[in-house]
């Protein structure tokens, strides 16, 4: 019997290696960590600044692999984090019309798309101290990148253009998915009592919880993350039309 598949959205700056703490606890699925271009093993493609276009990359990666295995009609499901929240979101609805519907959808580190217009900041276009010292709040990040120039160099570029993606073209509407959501965030977070904001964004079932931790919660609670995205699985969606 095949494994049900597991497609993994990143965070802004991360890339198909930012949940290899994950993978350990992810026997029962068959993993695809998918990946923007400019980083990783897509290096030298140019990056993407603009969040419809980084949906589109998203959603085609996915259906790539639902075409290799078309025939078996395998289940799957799809998590990310952050960013890669709210570009699950963006791409369950994509595949819905595409009539692929993904099991569940699993959120983390993100309250919803609409509370991002209340954020004031412009992350892509703080100078280098203001924006080192965004990302040291945030966590997440090894304090050794942030304190080498030249790993920081590297790097500036990719998480200037993901934050881009995040705070621009992103004003609405939000039309809700037929596919169930759990919402994971840390209760570290500013925003973590407006968690419940994702249940309107979805037409069927909908469950949450906070764990303990700032916005990079999951890389303490990996057993625990691995235990929801199982029994997100194991619950049989109730699509309401």
């Amino acid at each position: 019997m095949k494994k049900p598949k597991l497609f993994l959205l990143h965070f802004a700056g991360g890339n198909c290696f930012s949940f290899q703490f994950l993978l350990p606890y992810l026997n029962d699925f068959e993993v695809f960590p998918l990946e923007l271009p400019g980083r990783g093993k897509r290096m030298r493609e140019p990056l993407i600044r603009d969040f419809e276009q980084a949906a589109k990359d998203m959603y085609h990666q996915v259906m790539q692999v639902l075409a290799l295995d078309a025939f078996s009609a395998s289940k799957f499901l799809i998590y990310g984090h952050s960013m890669g929240a709210r570009l699950a979101f963006k791409v369950a609805g994509m595949l819905e019309k595409a009539h692929k519907l993904p099991v569940h959808v699993i959120i983390s580190g993100s309250s919803g798309p609409s509370l991002l217009q209340n954020d004031r900041k412009i992350r892509h276009l703080m100078n280098k101290p203001e924006l080192k010292l965004e990302l040291q709040s945030l966590g997440g990040l090894p304090q050794e990148i942030l304190e080498n120039e030249e790993v920081f160099d590297f790097f500036e570029p990719i998480i200037r253009s993901d934050f881009e993606v995040v705070e621009r073209n992103q004003l609405g509407p939000f039309p809700p998915i037929q596919t169930p959501i759990y919402a994971v965030m840390g209760d570290e977070e500013d925003t973590a009592p407006l968690i419940t904001n994702w249940e309107q964004y979805t037409t069927t079932d909908f469950s949450y919880e906070v764990l303990p931790g700032n916005h990079f919660f999951i890389h303490q609670h990996p057993r625990r993350m691995a235990e929801i995205i199982q029994s997100c699985y194991a619950t049989t969606p109730v699509y309401k039309y």
